[in-house]
């Protein structure tokens, strides 16, 4: 674990020098994470279902595990998923950890936390998540403390071109989610083990009409549950402002 945490540090490091360097080449002073985004992530959203409706809408029967690449340990502990013991256990969120939230319906409040940090909030089990850069990131890479639902999160820009001249940067964000704790892939108790890692794109696209929508790409891997990485696609509709939002606590249902 201190090897893993060590060269995630120095990942993120090198990121930040890159970052520093592309923006102080010319003398400039060094451009922060939020000064640095080829895209806006920002503002209020709307999760549109498109891919798994009958899974993601309504919280599957028990046995119903369609597309998830559990392994005989995995099948074996999902077969046992209790919904009453969970509650009793105080264990609702099991279903709203990194590795699921954002298959949750609902909405998503996305802001900037400080200039190293992007926050996501969701109505949905009102969750935090907080996408760390440099070396905000790297600091808390190196002490991650106990695993939580949202784990520590390393962010990075995915720059694709654009901003000479005028031209509007391009590009993409990579999200890296370790330290977690062991949760639920679907609400009816599919699991991933305190060893899985989440790896996340976050791209925008404009509609001819003008709308934004964002899709975030998931690549769930976990050595203690699952056969092969598990990959979902989760789509976005930008909203105009705070209506609808309605924070509402984790449910087993």
């Amino acid at each position: 674990m201190k090897r893993f945490a060590l060269a995630a540090a120095v990942c993120v490091l090198g990121w930040s020098v890159g970052i520093q360097a592309q923006r102080g080449a010319g003398g400039g002073p060094p451009v922060s994470p939020r000064q640095a985004a080829p895209i806006d992530l920002t503002g209020y959203w709307v999760s549109v279902i498109i891919e798994d409706w009958e899974y993601r809408m309504v919280t599957p029967n028990k046995g119903v595990f369609d597309a998830i690449p559990l392994n005989p340990q995995g099948l074996k502990i999902a077969k046992t998923w209790d919904p009453a013991r969970d509650e009793a256990a105080g264990d609702q969120c099991k279903a709203y950890g990194a590795a699921a939230i954002m298959r949750m319906p609902g909405r998503l409040r996305t802001s900037w936390q400080d200039d190293n940090t992007l926050k996501i909030e969701t109505d949905s089990g009102t969750q935090t998540r907080l996408l760390r850069f440099g070396a905000a990131a790297a600091a808390a890479t190196a002490s991650p403390g106990e695993p939580s639902w949202q784990g520590s999160s390393v962010a990075q820009w995915i720059q694709a071109g654009g901003g000479a001249g005028g031209t509007p940067r391009r590009g993409s964000l990579k999200v890296l989610t370790t330290n977690l704790r062991s949760g639920y892939i679907r609400k009816n108790g599919p699991p991933y083990s305190n060893r899985a890692t989440v790896t996340e794109y976050y791209d925008l696209n404009t509609m001819p009409n003008g709308d934004q929508w964002m899709t975030v790409t998931t690549k769930v891997e976990d050595p203690g549950y699952f056969t092969r990485p598990y990959l979902t696609t989760s789509d976005f509709k930008k909203l105009p402002n705070a209506a609808g939002w309605n924070p509402t606590p984790c449910s087993v249902k």
